[in-house]
């Protein structure tokens, strides 16, 4: 780890060294390689849902008995 800041240093003391065109001209080659690189560690693979509920059979009966367990106890006199 110490090596890569030492290298890291050395390449940033190095560059601005450099006149201002051969800058621009090194952050146009080094900027696509950055912006591709970081696109690979922010953007997670996603996994499809296609099939997901496919063999999940929910009935009338079952949406009624949620409705009943969710409302059950709600205070109607409230309103």
């Amino acid at each position: 780890m110490q090596n890569t800041t030492l290298l890291f240093d050395e390449i940033v003391r190095l560059a601005k060294r450099l006149p201002p065109q051969e800058r621009i001209r090194l952050a146009e080659q080094i900027a696509p390689k950055i912006s591709h690189d970081t696109k690979e560690l922010t953007t997670p693979r996603r996994r499809s849902l296609r099939g997901t509920w496919r063999k999940v059979e929910i009935t009338e009966d079952d949406i009624m008995a949620a409705r009943q367990e969710l409302w059950g106890t709600f205070p109607r006199g409230d309103f």
